[in-house]
């Protein structure tokens, strides 16, 4: 049966009113975003327990309203795999986050599925279903869609539903859902969608500078990207990292100074744009000292720490095998350096359930309390006399 995609307010009225008494409902999205700031919604897939539908989200006169309100009835559990863009995209439409919602991705990992699981590997183990992905790059503005499109954006949320039903009784029954749940009250946060230009600045990677070379990178970096916001372009279009972290660090006040930067066209630097760029050079120098930003101090490894770490990898993964889940939600390489240097290190695998699977042996093979050995084509863990042996 060919899929017709909903395209008329009073349709989507009447499917958004089905789903109302739903205890879920699975969600995802396509969209553009390569050459805007702002994504371009393109289609919206939704599924609840009886009904999948795709909804033409650039339908002339299409009024979203009952779908936005369905998103966030605090009633209804919002499904979602990597859901961090569609949540962002949403908050963008709505001014909230829909909640509350349940993370496919996440949940695998949490049921040891492995790091980043993508959405294909779950649908092939759990629902032993093949995905057609042959669209997955399409242009999804251009209009008519083809069968074949509208099937591979159907498929997503359909599959979703029983993925999702096999994830949530694994957790139950492993009495994992909680940690579920503190991974999603990150993704819930308003404050993980909000792009506040004054913190633009962070995003970018930066090789160390003074004081005022902070001062700077924050006021041209906020320009950057109201620039982008109002022009509606990437913001990588107005200005690369690499000239704004030259800019940043020469200070450029005139227009003659800021034609050195590398990158920078004649028209640019004589038009409007250029103009901006200089007046917002000239704020960054002028901040009042209490408002510079400091980058947060990383503070400096001890030498001789490399070895420690390289043990700690070692449990991890041995304890991310032992109880099933994928060591990347537990802690990164960097995590286990500091956690190696630091008993208190402010890392999430020193805190809550992290703390309980891993966290408490990291500590333990520091201080000796616990050590690491090999049979045959296993490693074992040893713990100090008294405690409960091998493991």
């Amino acid at each position: 049966m060919a899929i017709i995609p909903i395209t008329d307010s009073a349709e989507l009225n009447d499917f958004c009113r089905r789903q109302s008494s739903a205890p879920y409902i699975t969600v995802d999205t396509e969209f553009l975003r390569d050459k805007t700031y702002w994504p371009i919604l393109c289609l919206v897939q939704v599924a609840g327990p009886e009904d999948a539908v795709v909804i033409d989200a650039m339908a002339d006169n299409l009024d979203m309203a009952p779908l936005y309100d369905l998103l966030i009835d605090p009633n209804i559990l919002k499904v979602f795999h990597a859901a961090r863009q569609d949540l962002e995209i949403f908050f963008q439409k709505i001014g909230e986050v829909p909640t509350p919602i349940f993370d496919t991705q996440v949940a695998a990992m949490v049921c040891g599925f492995g790091d980043q699981v993508g959405y294909e590997t779950i649908v092939n183990k759990i629902v032993g279903a093949p995905l057609d992905k042959m669209s997955r790059f399409a242009d999804w503005s251009k209009r008519p869609l083809t069968p074949k499109q509208l099937d591979y954006a159907l498929a997503d949320v359909v599959h979703l539903r029983p993925a999702y039903e096999e994830l949530a009784r694994q957790l139950n029954d492993s009495g994992r859902a909680p940690w579920l749940e503190e991974e999603m009250a990150t993704l819930e946060h308003p404050s993980t969608y909000r792009l506040d230009p004054q913190e633009a600045w962070r995003r970018i990677k930066t090789r160390g500078g003074n004081k005022r070379f902070y001062g700077v990178l924050q006021t041209v970096a906020a320009w950057r990207e109201e620039a982008a916001q109002t022009r509606d372009i990437p913001r990588n279009r107005i200005l690369r990292d690499d000239s704004l972290m030259d800019i940043a660090a020469h200070a450029p006040q005139t227009p003659e100074a800021l034609a050195r930067t590398r990158g920078l066209s004649k028209g640019f630097v004589e038009g409007k744009m250029g103009k901006g760029l200089v007046q917002a050079v000239k704020a960054g120098l002028e901040l009042p000292d209490e408002k510079i930003p400091r980058r947060p101090k990383r503070d400096r490894l001890p030498p001789g720490i490399g070895p420690l770490t390289d043990l700690l990898k070692v449990l991890l993964k041995h304890e991310c095998e032992k109880h099933d889940v994928a060591s990347r939600i537990i802690a990164n390489s960097d995590d286990l350096a500091r956690i190696a240097a630091d008993d208190n290190a402010d890392v999430p695998a020193m805190a809550g359930w992290r703390f309980e699977l891993f966290g408490k042996q990291a500590l333990d093979l520091k201080h000796g309390r616990l050590a690491l050995s090999a049979k045959g084509d296993q490693i074992i863990v040893i713990k100090a006399e008294g405690d409960d042996g091998e493991s």
